[in-house]
């Protein structure tokens, strides 16, 4: 990589803030940990000048002319209130730019309700895109030849990168990172930025804890986030009912009413999704057996490819680094 790398970021009056700020600290970060200038960072709006977020943040962006199309290696649209994001799609000149712009561009995208601007523009029909978990629905009648996918944090279909928006923007530029410099620059990035885990884009939205934790009545939200710290351990109904002061049989009940899975369903949620985060790291599955509450490896494989479909082995390869390559190298 010999000269830096122009990313462009595309924002607008009503602008989520951290649409453009989450992306533009992981490269301005991946520039700090290499102690190099790979990226520079173009915030760029139709006219350029101030650009009023829809928080209390202003922020002062460069006219997309000043930057051809063919000096862009990254484009990213972001998202925001639906006023702006009308006003950006119908602006003939940001459509002529941006056009060109993803034509030439080595990857394009978006960041939460972004997709709609790349919707509007004709860039993704017959891909997959992810948008906010909110948007989903109305993004998917807009545009019927585009599979939304509601539950990624974000995707990357061929050229075109889209994430569900607001901090997952910083998951998606994460990974182009990765891609670009390797997985000890994003490590670096991720642990500046004080983030808790990086996340792939297969990960839900919303976690199993999350989602159950929002729908639960107490006692249950409590008992979650116990069950979660306690994968490795016997969580069978006894345990659970106990900790809860239930009878076995009311807490059957009342769990599988309020969560809506039966509590052995729920524990095996909780594993799995716990696996999935340990095959992207270097554990075995012996170790990941342990960690995760199964006796042995061959009875977290059986577990594993009956709720997903595949083997621990061919999930892990699939989201490696390498694989996301080898995915991403298709147009």
């Amino acid at each position: 990589m010999s000269s830096a790398l122009n990313i462009a970021i595309l924002a607008f009056d009503g602008v989520q803030v951290l649409d453009v700020t989450g992306p533009a600290a992981v490269f301005a970060g991946a520039n700090k940990a290499a102690g190099k200038v790979f990226y520079r960072v173009h915030i760029l709006s139709a006219e350029g000048g101030e650009v009023q977020s829809n928080s209390a943040v202003t922020l002062v962006t460069r006219a997309l002319r000043n930057l051809p199309p063919r000096a862009v290696d990254t484009l990213l649209i972001a998202g925001g209130e639906d006023a702006g994001l009308r006003s950006l799609a119908g602006n003939r000149s940001v459509r002529n730019w941006v056009l060109q712009t993803s034509a030439r561009s080595r990857r394009f995208g978006s960041i939460c309700t972004g997709t709609f601007v790349l919707g509007h523009f004709g860039l993704i029909d017959g891909k997959r895109v992810a948008t906010h978990w909110a948007a989903c629905t109305e993004l998917a009648k807009c545009y019927p030849n585009t599979h939304v996918d509601s539950k990624a944090l974000y995707v990357v279909d061929g050229r075109v990168w889209t994430s569900a928006g607001v901090t997952t923007g910083i998951d998606m530029c994460l990974e182009m990172v990765t891609l670009d410099l390797g997985n000890a620059i994003a490590n670096t990035i991720a642990k500046n930025l004080v983030l808790y885990a990086r996340r792939p884009g297969y990960q839900s939205q919303f976690s199993p804890v999350l989602t159950a934790q929002t729908h639960a009545d107490a006692p249950f939200a409590e008992l979650i986030h116990w069950m979660r710290e306690h994968l490795a351990e016997s969580l069978d109904i006894p345990r659970l009912a106990a900790r809860v002061a239930m009878s076995d049989r009311s807490f059957h009940r009342k769990f599988t009413r309020g969560i809506g899975e039966t509590p052995a369903h729920f524990v095996e949620t909780l594993r799995l999704d716990q696996v999935r985060n340990f095959l992207s790291s270097g554990l075995s599955l012996k170790e990941i057996a342990a960690k995760t509450g199964y006796t042995t490896a061959a009875q977290l494989s059986m577990a594993f490819e009956r709720r997903f479909g595949m083997a621990p082995s061919l999930f892990r390869e699939m989201h490696s680094g390498g694989g996301v390559r080898h995915l991403e190298s298709g147009n």
